[in-house]
């Protein structure tokens, strides 16, 4: 039998956005300043905003001895549990940046996404994910699902 899956996200212009939103996007972006991506010249910036407003940043931080690096979602998302215990995430902007320097598109791996899952599942509410490809191009996912059918559960 076969089956269709429907991924349900919007695609929005920045001026489309929150203020709240614009400036996690717009804070993403400054985190890409601090990848340390010397193997991929990827250069990845995640900003997620908690229920009290406070933001916390992460980027990707590689290594040689691959795959003992982390992704830019998963150093917010654990600096946020570590540093917020109890807080809820309510948002995370995701931006990535090329050797050249040009913004362009990112979105989770599969390791993210799994990640945000166990963060949705934990906190009892969905996670706003959105990933920025351009101005004229950002997609916003309300939950983390819409990523990644048929997540692994507990």
């Amino acid at each position: 039998m076969e089956r269709i899956q429907t991924i349900h996200y919007q695609q929005c212009m920045m001026a489309e956005l929150t203020d709240a939103d614009r400036q996690l996007i717009k804070t993403a972006i400054e985190a890409t300043n601090t990848a340390y991506a010397p193997y991929s010249n990827f250069h990845v910036g995640a900003a997620l905003r908690l229920d009290d407003g406070t933001v916390v940043t992460g980027s990707n931080q590689e290594n040689i001895a691959y795959p003992s690096g982390l992704c830019a979602e998963r150093t917010a998302l654990f600096a946020a549990g570590a540093q917020h215990p109890g807080k809820t995430i309510e948002a995370i902007a995701i931006v990535g940046r090329n050797q050249e320097g040009t913004l362009t598109g990112a979105s989770p791996c599969g390791a993210c996404r799994q990640v945000m899952a166990e963060v949705e599942t934990r906190q009892g509410k969905k996670l706003r994910v959105i990933c920025y490809f351009s101005d004229d191009k950002i997609l916003v996912f309300e939950g983390v699902e819409c990523l990644l059918p048929f997540i692994f559960t507990m």
